[in-house]
């Protein structure tokens, strides 16, 4: 499912417009992309979490030429399914 496909759904369900459906699903997904870059957790009970998790810095090799180089440590955006929707899913 896309974006517009869930907007269609949501809408459907909700008996909001398609535009506000979409205006709402932007705010949120531009808060929850806010509050990652401060390194917070957003927890949604029964759904799951969005969290940031750290990579430490590694050694590696280019594959093509075999050469070694450093793989910087980095941020990594991550999501933790909830309880509820691993045996919905299931």
């Amino acid at each position: 499912m896309n974006k517009a496909e869930l907007v269609k759904r949501v809408a459907r369900h909700t008996g909001l417009t398609k535009a506000d459906v979409l205006r709402v699903l932007d705010a949120v997904v531009v808060q929850v992309t806010r509050a990652l870059r401060r390194g917070d957790e957003v927890k949604l009970v029964d759904f799951g979490t969005f969290l940031v998790s750290h990579r430490r810095a590694r050694a590696a090799h280019n594959p093509y030429s075999g050469a070694a180089m450093k793989v910087p440590a980095r941020r990594w955006p991550r999501f933790s399914p909830g309880k509820r929707l691993k045996a919905l899913v299931r």
